[in-house]
This record gives structure tokens, sequence and C-alpha cells, in this order.
């Protein structure tokens, strides 16, 4: 008879806020339910995208540049994450799910502190200054895939509140673009984080079981090589 104690927990996604410079996780977001769905889109960077838009090649785009990428490719991700205060009777929830959305929130605006300092810098008749920097962030989805991101997106639809109207269950919508050496400066650790998800998509790669072009309706190298 299996017991559920026997039953292995599910790996839950989440999000890792991370100092840049140390490495050190700074805090840890569990989500309570993971997304049924994910949308992730991802878009090459092609050196000749100034060219031939699909219109039947007639793009006035450098012919020596169809081939060759300028970096990594653009890749999004999208997807729904519910919080609900009722699926959790043991843990106390006082304000309700008021903190988990606080937390959220705080990764796509600066600090207090921060806005101060700036204010101040302001005041002092600084001519420029530089816009505020957000710690390192990071998207898990099991351990194949972890990777830097920053949110671009978060949209909350709250749709229960207790007695004193705290919200108690909320659907979150969460888009963020995965960022890549092409977003961050040399030795930046984000970029070494990148480098080794992509290194980890190539292992993955690998070890997927090539076709043949028999399967294809080819026959011989010489069908795609053009010769013969």
């Amino acid at each position: 008879m299996t017991r559920y104690a026997d039953i292995p927990k599910p790996i839950r996604s989440g999000i890792v806020v991370v100092n840049p410079d140390t490495g050190t996780p700074q805090r840890v977001i569990v989500l309570q339910f993971n997304p049924d769905t994910l949308e992730r889109s991802v878009s090459p960077q092609s050196a000749g995208d100034s060219g031939d838009a699909g219109g039947g090649g007639t793009g006035g785009g450098d012919r020596n540049e169809a081939l060759r990428l300028k970096g990594p490719a653009q890749e999004t991700w999208k997807f729904t994450a519910e919080i609900d205060a009722t699926d959790q009777f043991e843990i106390a929830a006082p304000h309700g799910i008021h903190p988990q959305l606080a937390t959220l929130e705080t990764l796509v605006q600066p600090t207090v502190a921060q806005l101060r300092a700036a204010s101040r810098l302001s005041q002092k008749g600084s001519i420029e200054i530089s816009p505020i920097e957000m710690p390192l962030t990071l998207f898990t989805w099991g351990s194949k895939r972890v990777m830097p991101v920053r949110l671009t997106e978060l949209s909350i639809n709250e749709s229960a509140f207790d007695v004193d109207l705290n919200p108690i269950r909320a659907s979150l919508s969460i888009g963020m673009k995965i960022l890549t050496v092409s977003d961050l400066p040399a030795g930046h650790r984000g970029a070494d984080l990148y480098m080794a998800h992509l290194a980890q998509k190539e292992r993955l790669a690998a070890a997927a079981r090539g076709g043949s072009l028999g399967s294809l309706g080819l026959s011989g190298t010489n069908a795609v090589t053009g010769r013969g």
C-alpha cells in the first residue's frame, strides 16, 4: 500500500533574487502552484533582419548575412500563476496574500531607500543620475532551466477577499525576458548564468535522437547537397 508520505513532492518553479556581486541568494519566491502552461517565444537575432520579410525574396538585405547571427536569440516567457490563501489553512494569513503580491511587485520597482538616495543626489545638483540597478533575478523551472530574467509584465487579478478586504485569491499573468550576454556587461554574474543555461540546452540537444533522410522521403546525401 502506498502511503502519502512515500509520494515524492513535485518540484516547484520559482524566482530567486541574487546579489550580482556575491552570488548570494537574497530571496527565494516559490510559486504556490506550478503553472499549467508556458508560452515561450524564441526570436533569432539575424544579421540580415532588414532584408526580406517574407514577401517573395525581393528584400534588400545583404545576401552574405542571410545565415549569420548577431548574438543569442531573444527569448520571452509568459505564464499564469495562482495564489490562494484558502489552500493553506495550516499557515496563518492575517494579511491575506498581500505579502506574496508585494514580494512580486518589489521585483519591478526600486526600493524607498534607492528612491530617496536618488532624490538627495538630485537636490545636490547632480547633473546626471544613473538609473537604479535592480538585483539579479533568476527564474527556475526545474534543475534544467535556471536563467537570468527581467520581468516585463505583472498583471494581477484579485478574485476573493476576506472580511478585512485582504485579497485571499489572485491570478497573476507574468511575462519575462531571458537576459543574455547581449543584455548584460561582460563579467556580470548574470551573463555567466546565461552561458550555463545555453550550455544546458546544447547538452539536451545532443541527447536528442537524430533522424534519417529516408524518413523525409530523401535518398542519399545528393538530395540535400544539390548534386547529382
